[in-house]
């Protein structure tokens, strides 16, 4: 495993336009992360990872193409001997678990698809500051683990119990406040809400916060806290810059480029119902004949039931094959063949219902900070006879 400074070293003269374009939608420079071959390094400073397209070719994501979100630096010493995880707050018995001690709980294995609410960033209209994700925040895996409410059952929850902070080991730069988060009670103590400490079968690795994280599932991937070391019971929402004005949507639509009160707000928890289109590329020139387009979906806690793709620019809409592999928590791949009549210029767009009977937007909800953008997805492609 490469050391931050080493990795810092080698990327100190590199320009910020060199640290973001790969694959399909850039050329030139890249840099390449230990494990991570292929992926796209956002940021090198704290270290943010996005899946190309290419790589959507998995139901479940292999750990090497996972992508990666650091709101800091990870945590530079990672022991599982001495690692320790607390438990206090509002509850009756407060208590101290070690790795070995944790791995005697009953396990869970949940099939989940972490993505960061500011997935598709990218293509906000105006532009809006941040880590400039296009489509590949975000991943599948399954995650095993206890499941947090037999922590908190064993410690006893008090009365007054209405919100769980989540605090990991990050290491924070300078006057950066610290990264933690609070989830409602009634999540925490959701069966599928887990202490995971492995990923498709094997412990977690570093860059997905070994030994044990959050698994918050159908929600945003901030709420999936890495490297946990502190679980503390509050009788109200934990009041931090990430949680305020951090990870929240305003109350009501705004105009693009507008202002938004942060006392008109509210946290972001579930995403919502989005697709992207992982084949063919944007810029793709292909034969004309039969082309097989694909990609994948999903809705947070609620279940993709209908895929639609154009291939007109939106003027007509034909129904998708949903793939049979689905979970509750997951995204479902689809695939539609289109036989392209004719050389030309084509616009190829996706859009997914689910089962709350939600369907992607024609645009996404313009907001400051790029949360859950989940316009529906395009790529221009130039078909040759």
């Amino acid at each position: 495993m490469i050391s931050r400074r080493d990795f810092l070293t080698a990327v100190s003269g590199a320009t910020a336009t060199a640290l973001l374009p790969r694959f399909t939608w850039a050329s030139g420079p890249t840099i390449e992360v230990p494990g991570k071959a292929g992926m796209i390094v956002r940021s090198a400073r704290f270290l943010d990872l996005e899946m190309p397209p290419e790589f959507f070719d998995s139901w479940l994501t292999p750990v090497p193409h996972f992508f990666v979100r650091n709101h800091m630096h990870e945590p530079s010493t990672l022991n599982a001997d001495s690692w320790r995880l607390s438990v206090g707050g509002e509850v009756e018995n407060p208590f101290t678990v070690n790795l070995s001690e944790l791995a005697k709980l009953e396990p869970r294995s949940v099939t989940n698809t972490l993505e960061c609410a500011g997935n598709g960033r990218a293509f906000q209209q105006p532009k809006v500051p941040g880590v400039q994700w296009q489509r590949g925040a975000v991943g599948t895996a399954r995650f095993s683990g206890p499941r947090l409410r037999d922590l908190l059952h064993r410690a006893g929850i008090k009365p007054a119990a209405k919100h769980v902070m989540l605090r990991g080991l990050d290491e924070i730069p300078g006057n950066v406040p610290p990264f933690i988060r609070s989830i409602p009670i009634d999540k925490a103590t959701d069966a599928d809400t887990l202490i995971a400490t492995h990923m498709n079968g094997a412990p977690l690795a570093r860059h997905h916060g070994f030994p044990a994280r959050a698994l918050v599932p159908g929600w945003i991937g901030a709420a999936s806290c890495k490297w946990l070391t502190e679980i503390k019971v509050l009788d109200q929402e934990f009041e931090g810059n990430f949680m305020k004005p951090g990870y929240r949507m305003p109350n009501h639509l705004i105009s693009p480029g507008g202002d938004v009160n942060p006392e008109d707000t509210h946290p972001i928890t579930s995403l919502g119902v989005k697709s992207v289109i992982a084949q063919p590329g944007d810029g793709s020139s292909l034969k004309s004949g039969l082309l097989k387009i694909r990609g994948a979906a999903g809705a947070g806690e609620a279940s993709v039931t209908r895929m639609e793709i154009s291939t007109d620019g939106g003027t007509t809409w034909h129904a998708a094959h949903l793939g049979n592999q689905q979970a509750r928590y997951a995204w479902r791949f689809w695939d539609y063949v289109w036989n392209a009549p004719k050389a030309g210029e084509y616009t190829i767009m996706s859009r997914a219902t689910d089962d709350q009977g939600r369907t992607q937007p024609k645009t996404g909800a313009w907001n400051p900070s790029g949360y859950l953008f989940n316009a529906i997805d395009q790529v221009k492609i130039h078909v040759v006879a």
